[in-house]
C-alpha cells in the first residue's frame, strides 16, 4: 500500500491527502450520527463511545462498494469530450476543498451537516464551472436530491414505529427494568449505527479517490465506465474515518444527544435502530444517503412519541438552515475553487 502511494504523480498524491483529510473531516463531524444518543442516555462514556464508534466505522467502511461506484461515475459526468482528465482532477480537488472547509466550519459551531452533501454539492458546483450543465448527471443528481427528502422523514417513521411497538411490548414493565435492558441492546444498536455510516460515508471518498486515479490514468478503467475502489483506497478510506470519529466532534455530540430532545436508552436503541435500517437500505443500493439527515430524522420520531414538545423545535430549525445551505453553499464555493485552481493549472 505504502510503494502504491508512493509511485503516485504529486497531483494525485495532493488529491489523495485531500481525500483523506476529507474522510477524516466527515468522521469527526459525523462521529455524532452514531455515538451522541448512546452517550447522552448515559450508557457508555464518551472514550467508550468513540472506540466503539471507530471500530464499526471501520467494519463498515470495508463492507461494501455500491455507493463508491455511485460518486465516481454517478454525479459528475467524466467522458473525456465533456471533462478532459485533467480538468476531472481539478474539479475533484475542489470539491474536495469545498467539503473540507464547509464541514470544518460547521463542526466548530457544532452544526450537524451531510458530508455527503457537502460533496456532492462542491462536485457538481466544480464540474459546473468546468463545463457547464453538460458535466452534470442529472439522473445522479436527482437521486440525491430525492435521498435528502426522504431519509430524514424515514428515520423519523423508522424510529416512531419501533418505539411505538417497543412501546406496547413493554407496556407492563416498570420504566427501570426497561431502561436496563435497552442499556444493553444500545451497545447494539449504537455499534450497528456506526457500521451503517462506515459503510455509507466511507465509500464516498473511496468513489472520489478512484474517480481521480482514474482520470490520472493510474487505475486502467476507461473513464465513463464505474470502476470498483483497490484494496488499498478501501482500507486507508475506512482507517482514516475511524480516526476521525475516534476524535470526536464533541460540540456535535452535544447538539444531536443533548439538546434536540431527552432521551432514554429506550429512545436512543430505537433511534439508532431506525437510521441504521434506513441507512443500510440505502447503500445496499448505492444510495449515498446523509447519516446526519437520518438520525437527526430519528431522533426527532422518538421524541415526537413522547408528545412535540419533548423535541426542542429551536434547535431543529438551527439544524434544518444549516441542511438547507450545504448544497448552495459547497456549491458556490467548489465552483471558485475550480476557477482558482486553474490560475495554476
Amino acid at each position: 500500500m505504502l510503494h502504491e502511494l508512493l509511485s503516485l504523480s504529486p497531483i494525485i498524491l495532493i488529491i489523495v491527502f485531500t481525500a483523506l483529510t476529507f474522510d477524516f473531516v466527515n468522521g469527526w463531524n459525523d462521529s455524532a450520527n452514531a455515538i451522541a444518543t448512546v452517550i447522552a442516555t448515559r450508557v457508555m462514556t464518551p472514550f467508550q463511545a468513540v472506540l466503539l464508534a471507530a471500530g464499526c466505522n471501520l467494519l463498515g467502511g470495508l463492507a461494501g462498494v455500491s455507493v463508491a461506484k455511485t460518486v465516481t461515475a454517478g454525479i459528475v459526468n467524466t467522458d473525456p469530450s465533456v471533462l478532459p482528465p485533467e480538468m476531472v482532477l481539478l474539479v475533484v480537488l475542489a470539491a474536495l476543498l469545498s467539503a473540507i472547509i464547509w464541514a470544518a466550519v460547521m463542526t466548530v459551531i457544532g452544526m450537524p451537516i451531510s458530508g455527503t452533501h457537502s460533496l456532492i454539492g462542491g462536485m457538481v458546483g466544480a464540474g459546473f464551472a468546468a463545463a457547464g450543465s453538460q458535466a452534470i448527471v442529472i439522473e445522479g443528481i436527482q437521486k440525491v436530491l430525492l435521498a435528502l427528502l426522504i431519509s430524514p422523514a424515514l428515520g423519523a417513521v423508522v424510529a416512531l414505529i419501533l418505539a411505538l411497538i417497543g412501546s406496547w411490548i413493554f407496556f407492563p414493565v416498570h420504566a427501570t427494568v426497561v431502561n436496563r435492558v435497552f442499556r444493553g441492546l444500545q451497545l447494539l444498536s449504537s455499534g450497528a449505527m456506526a457500521f451503517a455510516h462506515g459503510l455509507n460515508d466511507a465509500q464516498k471518498v473511496m468513489g472520489i479517490i478512484t474517480l481521480a486515479l482514474v482520470a490520472g490514468k493510474v487505475q486502467t478503467t476507461v473513464i465513463g465506465d464505474i470502476p470498483e475502489p483497490e484494496d488499498w483506497v478501501r482500507i486507508t478510506c475506512a482507517l482514516v474515518i475511524g480516526l476521525g470519529t475516534a476524535v470526536g466532534g464533541w460540540r456535535v455530540i452535544r447538539t444531536l444527544g443533548m439538546n434536540l430532545s431527552k432521551l432514554t436508552p429506550f429512545d436512543g436503541f430505537n433511534a439508532e435502530t431506525g437510521a441504521a435500517v434506513v441507512l443500510t437500505t440505502a447503500a445496499s443500493f448505492g444510495i449515498p444517503v446523509s447519516t446526519t439527515h437520518t438520525i437527526t430524522g430519528a431522533i426527532v420520531g422518538v421524541g415526537l412519541k413522547n408528545g412535540a414538545r419533548s423535541v426542542r423545535w429551536s434547535i431543529g430549525q438551527k439544524i434544518l438552515m444549516a441542511w438547507i445551505l450545504t448544497l448552495p453553499g459547497t456549491f458556490i464555493m467548489g465552483a471558485c475553487l475550480y476557477l482558482f485552481l486553474t490560475l495554476f493549472h
